[in-house]
């Protein structure tokens, strides 16, 4: 008998390989989590992860380097900017935080 295992979600999505229509729907989608309510935030997360198949908190790096990375900040990443009245903030991903960490 076979045996057929789950596949690990992706840990990072390349933002430059969605279409322009995924593209479009992520940058709108991502401005509605930073604004949306705690019984928004979620299914709006969930959406994303179906989009881009990143699971947990998707952010799209933030640093000057115009890094195309889509990755969950809970696991990986760093900190450039808390989000003082908003829910996302400005992350790194790894690499860019091990390459170039930034500051506000």
């Amino acid at each position: 008998m076979a045996v057929i295992t789950h596949a690990r979600p992706s840990l990072e999505a390349d933002y430059r390989t969605l279409s322009t229509d995924d593209q479009d729907r992520f940058d709108q989608l991502m401005e509605r989590a930073d604004h949306a309510g705690p019984h928004d935030y979620q299914p709006l997360m969930d959406t994303l992860a179906v989009l881009t198949g990143i699971t947990g908190e998707i952010r799209k790096c933030a640093c000057s380097c115009w890094c195309p990375v889509i990755f969950d900040a809970d696991r990986d990443g760093h900190v450039i900017e808390w989000g003082e009245g908003y829910n996302l903030g400005r992350h790194q991903c790894g690499r860019c935080a091990d390459e170039h960490p930034e500051t506000a």
